[in-house]
């Protein structure tokens, strides 16, 4: 009988070790090694399992001209892709899901990963597509009320509760299916490999074994992955790798708004950011995330308090920045950052000290986004910024500004791309000037009403508080700053 051999998998890259080591001698990763138990099959059980799987999955393309494989496309351009019922996630996707596509769908427990692949198994099954939900967690029962709660049960798509990929095979070879959901890929697991469900081992061979039945019978599969306490997919990295998409859907459980972003995406743009409202009655779309993330601007407006113009993707909408310095009795003040990098924070208090002479050493910091956004390009700091000084001198900022621009270290301010697609945006939610750097002078001549161009942090506090809001019928606040700052 074949002897069975035990090692040390790395959960992080899949590295293996022969015994366990505090750190994984290929990524360096500190308690990442976990024992998994690999039996040896004898010759002749694994002649029999590649033959088994050589019947379905061996089949050899041929190598295609690409001019014969560009003429294909255009016949069959509108077959390209499947169009879904909610625009949100066909942005997302590049316009629609896209026959023989893998795709990888991460995400928090509880955040709304099933109930939006119910949405979506529902949209296809009215087109009269074959639609398989194939579940490891739950039961056909369970997901069966889930889908009756939601009201999505009227339609005809098939619900499987199995986490055995060599049934998954059997099934896919005698019934035909359009679109196949796994729920979730840590449940799979592979008969020749001992591990158990999870390990690096299973979900990286049931992942290439997905990616094997995708793109040889153009059926579109989409996973569920489980996320890590650090919030990146479990698992080993080459999973990203192998997938053709990967989505990350995000939210609070304190707010009913869920946002789904594209970190990778190989038949559109990468990432493109989709909203969506958790009700009752499941997911809903919110067409226009500038009203969802920046409040009322009527009456009085509180100081601490910018509008940043943002772009995800292709997509550009507004959200709202506060910020709040107050006196610290702490040797060490706090810096509390909610919605973007807190580094980025560090550095604009650096560049406000050295260059704006704003100390705020001795001051607690708290700077957040509202409505539960999270933005990674740099061309938040200038709203940041403002925030910052109008918090600091307790001056408001007129509600007919936002920002959009990058900082430098030597205080200069930066020009950001998609200047026009957030002028628009701007201008649609009402506001009437965008400050951002210094444009090139076509630029600034087209738009010259709307942009005003600042070069540095000085300038910036000199038009900010010069600006009177026009006649628009609103007040804003006026008053004298904190004694108690060191300007």
């Amino acid at each position: 009988m074949a002897k069975s051999k035990t090692v040390y998998s790395c959960q992080k890259c899949g590295g293996q070790a022969p015994k366990w080591m505090g750190q994984c001698p290929e990524c360096q990763e500190w308690n990442s090694l976990v024992e998994e138990v690999i039996a040896k099959k004898t010759p002749v059980e694994n002649n029999n399992r590649a033959a088994q799987r050589s019947t379905w999955l061996n089949q050899h393309s041929k190598p295609q001209k690409i001019e014969e494989l560009l003429k294909q496309n255009l016949a069959n351009e509108q077959k390209n892709r499947w169009q879904l019922n909610m625009e949100e996630l066909n942005r997302v996707l590049g316009g629609g899901l896209v026959p023989g596509s893998l795709i990888l769908l991460g995400g928090a427990p509880g955040v709304g990963k099933s109930t939006l692949l119910l949405h979506v198994a529902n949209s296809l099954s009215k087109d009269n597509k074959n639609v398989l939900y194939m579940t490891g967690e739950e039961s056909t029962q369970q997901t069966a009320l889930r889908a009756q709660r939601l009201g999505l049960s009227h339609n005809t798509w098939t619900i499987w509760s199995e986490s055995n990929t060599n049934h998954l095979l059997k099934e896919l070879q005698n019934n035909s299916y359009d679109l196949v959901i796994v729920d979730s890929i840590q449940t799979l697991f592979c008969e020749e490999l001992s591990s158990s469900p999870g390990s690096v081992a299973q979900v990286r061979e049931c992942v290439h074994m997905l990616m094997q039945v995708a793109k040889s019978q153009e059926i579109a599969i989409i996973t569920v992955g489980h996320i890590t306490k650090e919030g990146s997919i479990a698992g080993p990295k080459v999973v990203e790798h192998m997938v053709d998409t990967v989505l990350l859907f995000e939210g609070d459980h304190t707010q009913q708004y869920r946002l789904l972003r594209s970190q990778k995406n190989r038949f559109g743009p990468a990432h493109e950011l989709g909203v969506f409202e958790m009700t009752s009655s499941g997911l809903k779309e919110v067409t226009n995330p500038s009203e969802l993330f920046i409040e009322e601007r009527d009456g009085i407006l509180p100081s601490g308090l910018s509008v940043f113009s943002s772009v995800e993707g292709t997509r550009p909408f507004l959200c709202e920045v506060q910020a709040l310095c107050t006196k610290s009795s702490l040797h060490h003040p706090r810096r509390t950052v909610v919605g973007f990098d807190p580094q980025r924070l560090h550095l604009i208090l650096a560049v406000l000290q050295r260059y704006l002479n704003l100390d705020l050493s001795q001051h607690d910091v708290f700077v957040s986004l509202a409505g539960g956004i999270r933005v990674q390009e740099p061309a938040v700091d200038l709203a940041v910024a403002a925030a910052l000084i109008s918090s600091a001198f307790n001056q408001p900022i007129s509600n007919k500004i936002c920002f959009s621009g990058e900082i430098g270290l030597t205080g200069e301010i930066r020009p950001v791309s998609f200047l026009e697609a957030r002028l628009k945006e701007s201008t649609r939610q009402g506001f009437e000037e965008l400050f951002t750097g210094k444009v090139s002078q076509k630029l600034s001549k087209d738009l010259n009403h709307r942009l005003c161009s600042v070069q540095n942090l000085n300038e910036l506090k000199e038009k900010l508080f010069a600006t009177k809001p026009k006649d628009s019928g609103t007040t804003v606040m006026t008053t004298d700053y904190d004694a108690d700052l060191p300007f």
